[in-house]
């Protein structure tokens, strides 16, 4: 009985982190295609201030998808 609780709590930890990696993925994907628009806008206006702005998030938003793909999926290990 003891077993097959712990398999349920972990197969449910599992889950949890997957969806918790992709939610980060899609937090990630969408700054960067925030990023994308801004750094567009600051071109087309040649507005060196929302170029910058644009290209920040654009990194940010890559740096938290790799954090998503990365660093999320290791809590998995984390137990078991």
């Amino acid at each position: 009985m003891t077993n097959a609780i712990s398999y349920n709590a972990m197969s449910f930890f599992t889950n949890t982190v997957t969806v918790l990696a992709t939610l980060v993925d899609a937090i990630g994907a969408g700054l960067g295609v925030w990023g994308v628009v801004n750094l567009l806008e600051g071109y087309g206006n040649d507005n060196p201030g929302a170029k910058s702005q644009g290209i920040k998030q654009l990194m940010a938003g890559g740096g938290v998808i790799l954090i998503g793909t990365q660093v999320v999926p290791q809590l998995s290990t984390l137990f078991g």
